[in-house]
């Protein structure tokens, strides 16, 4: 049996890395084979020029952009996004083949956001979306994820949270275009389905316990 992708996508500072992480924990403890990954792969080579050459992050390295990684063109960045993704997909492919749970911690989808989101022109943006799913769902083959689930973390929350982290990398360092993610986000769980979880309620952000059990709620219902 072939095995599901579950891909778990949000905002800055939405906790995919920790929610899917607590979603591999309840996979594993209700005795599904589980396997959890995460994009772009700081590890992998292709994940090393994504975090140095093009975002800049302090341990890989400061960027090759002199413009900045924000106006470098979308058309050129998603390439390198889509290569770490294709470069480590093999490795998935054999958890997928033995009928594994695959968590894909961002995936296709950060790059429709994150280079979508530099396109104004709503047309325009959206021809790119098409270019990039086809780019990377067929042109270079990757699996298509049987579930998105999308963490909403409003961008006020967003800059809240962020003034905890010790370092930025260029995208990290410009509200404007952390907003117009936010909204391209929006945008394509309307478009393309995605399962909307809202960070915040009543003006106060849920704890970590209510969005596992809000996203373990649409894993059941998936499987039924």
């Amino acid at each position: 049996m072939k095995g599901k992708i579950i891909v778990i996508e949000g905002t800055d500072c939405s906790g995919k890395e920790t929610q899917s992480k607590k979603l591999e924990e309840y996979l594993k403890q209700s005795g599904k084979k589980c396997k959890r990954f995460y994009f772009p792969n700081y590890e992998s080579p292709t994940g090393k020029i994504v975090g140095g050459p093009y975002l800049g992050k302090e341990e890989y390295g400061n960027s090759f952009f002199k413009e900045g990684a924000v106006n470098v063109d979308p058309h050129v960045i998603c390439l390198y996004y889509a290569a770490d993704r294709k470069y480590n997909m093999k490795e998935i492919e054999k958890y997928l083949n033995k009928g594994y749970y695959v968590i894909l911690d961002r995936y296709t989808t950060s790059n429709l956001a994150h280079q979508g989101s530099k396109i104004h022109d709503k047309d325009e943006r959206f021809n790119m979306y098409q270019w990039i799913d086809k780019l990377e769902y067929w042109l270079l083959k990757l699996p298509k994820p049987d579930k998105t689930i999308f963490l909403h973390m409003p961008l006020k929350y967003t800059l809240e949270l962020m003034k905890n982290r010790k370092s930025y990398d260029e995208h990290e360092k410009d509200p404007a275009y952390l907003k117009n993610s936010e909204d391209a986000y929006i945008e394509l769980s309307e478009l393309y389905n995605w399962d909307k979880i809202e960070c915040v309620k009543d003006d106060k952000i849920k704890s970590i316990d209510e969005i596992s059990q809000e996203i373990i709620k649409i894993i059941k219902e998936m499987d039924n």
